[in-house]
């Protein structure tokens, strides 16, 4: 009997202590479940700020400022920055807190771009090398002394140009993975140069093409636009190109 009474107390005292533990842990929760909604709502204070309004003047200023350096960066061939080294960057110079020297830093700068360019160059060299090796294997494909490649799409018996001709051209330019970068066919209307106020490439392909033929033209980058690339950095440094021609006239 007496071990009966003394099991039926612990087991009282346990449901109790069971039930003082559940209310603590409601608590706890309901107490987490306040402080989530408090960190939320510091959190959209937060987004809200960082949130970009072009309506306001410094804002659309600064955003200007990033595009203009955001562009150039893209031309020396960046496609990342750390952001927060940036900002840090430039809220340390507004206050006069540089932890690096302005000469120091745009040696960094030099070296750095230098690097890059001269990396990016090597590999869209070799790139465009491999291309035109293995596009010169192709039987429809001829392959001039210079190392000018071409191929007839369609065959015409008209005049060919002379060096101090001026001529009118329909083409469209891509690079060797298929971009399109310029198209006087996308633009509606063909364009007149002088055969020899263009890029040493074309000047070869316009001395051998008669007018109303049609042509895809491989050019080794020696033959383009080489170390300088062109078009604001759609043309990059060091770029085989191809251009698909269609010489239209010549115009005296």
């Amino acid at each position: 009997m007496q071990k009966s009474i003394v099991v039926l107390v612990v087991f009282l005292f346990g449901l109790i202590s069971f039930g003082q533990k559940k209310r603590d842990l409601i608590k706890e929760v309901t107490q987490l479940k306040v402080q989530a909604v408090e960190m939320q709502s510091q959190l959209d204070v937060i987004a809200k700020a960082k949130e970009l309004n072009l309506q306001d003047s410094l804002q659309r200023f600064s955003y200007a400022f990033g595009t203009s350096i955001g562009r150039n960066l893209k031309t020396v061939g960046f496609d990342s920055l750390s952001y927060h080294a940036f900002s840090i960057a430039l809220q340390d110079v507004i206050k006069g807190e540089e932890k690096i020297s302005f000469k120091e830093a745009q040696k960094l700068i030099q070296n750095t771009i230098q690097g890059k360019q001269e990396a990016l160059a090597e590999e869209q060299s070799a790139e465009g090398e491999r291309f035109l090796d293995e596009n010169g294997k192709r039987p429809e494909i001829v392959t001039t002394e210079s190392g000018l490649q071409y191929e007839i799409i369609n065959k015409s018996d008209g005049a060919i140009p002379l060096a101090t001709d001026k001529v009118k051209v329909h083409y469209t330019g891509t690079l060797i993975e298929g971009r399109v970068f310029d198209s006087s066919i996308e633009r509606g209307e063909p364009t007149s140069f002088g055969v020899s106020q263009v890029i040493s490439g074309w000047t070869e392909a316009l001395l051998l093409m008669p007018v109303g033929s049609k042509w895809k033209v491989f050019i080794p980058q020696d033959l383009a636009y080489g170390p300088r690339g062109a078009g604001g950095g759609e043309i990059p440094p060091y770029a085989a190109l191809i251009f698909e021609m269609e010489l239209l006239a010549i115009e005296k």
